[in-house]
C-alpha cells in the first residue's frame, strides 16, 4: 500500500515562497514519474509540475519560472519550491506518481494547503 504524505503548506503573502515536500512510502519511487497537483476551491485538480525518474521536468504555464520540482530518490521524497507566490496559487497541493497514460497512480494523500493572501 502506497502512502503519500505532503507537508510544507501554510499562509504566505503575495511574492513569498514556500517549499513543499512529499514522502512516498511503499512505492517504486525511484522509477516512477512524480507530479505535484493542486486543486483550488471550485476548480478541478490540475498538474502543476512533473519530474521523470531521470530528472526531466515539465511545468504548467501558470507556474513556469516560479516553481521548481525536484526529487531525492534516496529519501523517496519529491519537493516543490514555490517562489513569487500569487493569490491564484491558493489551493490544496498533492503529489502522486504519474502513470504513462496520465492521471494519477495511487490514492491521494491529505495534501497540504497553501494560502496566498495579504
Amino acid at each position: 500500500q502506497v502512502q503519500l504524505v505532503e507537508s510544507g503548506g501554510g499562509l504566505v503573502q503575495p511574492g513569498g515562497s514556500l517549499r513543499l515536500s512529499c514522502v512516498a512510502s511503499g512505492s517504486r519511487f525511484s522509477i516512477d514519474a512524480m507530479g505535484w497537483y493542486r486543486q483550488a476551491p471550485g476548480k478541478e485538480r490540475e498538474v502543476v509540475a512533473a519530474i521523470t525518474a531521470g530528472g526531466s521536468t515539465k511545468y504548467a504555464n501558470s507556474v513556469k519560472g516560479r516553481f521548481t520540482i525536484s526529487r531525492d530518490n534516496a529519501k523517496n521524497t519529491v519537493y516543490l519550491q514555490m517562489n513569487d507566490l500569487k493569490p491564484e496559487d491558493t489551493a490544496v497541493y498533492n503529489c502522486n506518481a504519474i502513470p504513462p497514460t496520465g492521471g494519477a497512480m495511487y490514492s491521494w494523500g491529505e495534501g497540504t494547503l497553501v494560502t496566498v493572501s495579504s
